[in-house]
């Protein structure tokens, strides 16, 4: 959802049980400042994030208003930073089986950036693409008392989800086709950017949900995600007055919505899609 393309105009809805492979099924925010997130993002996309569950590290579930969850809040430790950790948000991308799929994104020029290992929800891992931009892989564990249950943290139009992912990149060419192959992600919509190349629509299962384009002029490579707000101009004062920064927009995207890009306080870019 850069400043001269955005998403089309339609995005088809999957009336059948998505497959797992290659479906969005979390994000995470990293971040110095658990308690300083809870605030910026509670007053800026409404959420309600919650205390840290008991155990050895500082997380926190993203609770929407609706009553389900957004994903969640990594508090980053002294020695995760030493290790190069920094503020950002991470998505999970769904498998069928996780080291596998690890191996095959080794094979095609990834990096395991943390070994699969298991977690009370499933099995996880963190990799890199070829041109080095990290993301978790995830095979999860359905509740027990919903053994078919889909994630729905990503969703084309409900607010206070994530509706839009943006992957930019120095090489938009072999992105598009590593995670075509790895996941299935395939489009042939896409939107001409002039000098910059071309603004490719990610789709699954019928659903587009995202694109893949070269790294503006100033800008960096890496996954962006949107989260979608009731209103943009009531999000950016909220922005503003709790320490974070707007780097790009508000601006009118195709479709009648509005979107920015910004900076929270401890740094971790976002961005955010709604209507003005």
């Amino acid at each position: 959802m850069s400043e001269v393309t955005d998403a089309p105009t339609r995005s088809e809805t999957a009336t059948t049980p998505r497959p797992l492979q290659g479906s969005n099924v979390w994000y995470e925010l990293m971040t110095t400042d658990p308690d300083g997130a809870t605030a910026f993002y509670g007053n800026v996309v409404g959420w309600k994030i919650s205390e840290s569950i008991p155990g050895n590290q500082d997380y926190r579930m993203i609770g929407r208003s609706d009553g389900g969850f957004a994903g969640g809040v990594l508090g980053l430790t002294d020695e995760m930073r030493q290790h190069g950790a920094r503020p950002i948000w991470l998505g999970y991308i769904g498998v069928d089986d996780v080291d596998p799929t690890v191996s095959k994104i080794e094979a095609k020029g990834g990096k395991a950036l943390m070994p699969a290992f298991d977690i009370p929800q499933g099995r996880i891992a963190m990799v890199a693409d070829p041109q080095g931009n990290p993301f978790y892989v995830m095979k999860p564990i359905p509740p027990a008392d919903k053994p078919d249950a889909e994630s729905d943290v990503f969703s084309a139009t409900a607010e206070q989800r994530v509706g839009w992912n943006e992957l930019t990149t120095a090489d938009p060419a072999a992105a598009r086709q590593f995670y075509d192959e790895l996941f299935g992600w395939t489009s042939d919509d896409f939107m001409p950017m002039g000098e910059l190349g071309e603004y490719r629509f990610f789709a699954h299962n019928g659903t587009t949900i995202g694109a893949v384009c070269g790294v503006m002029p100033g800008g960096s490579s890496g996954w962006r995600y949107y989260f979608r707000v009731p209103s943009i101009s009531t999000a950016v004062e909220a922005v503003k007055a709790g320490g974070g920064t707007v780097s790009m927009g508000p601006h009118e995207v195709p479709g009648g919505d509005h979107i920015i890009i910004g900076n929270d306080p401890q740094g971790a870019e976002f961005a955010l899609v709604g209507k003005a």
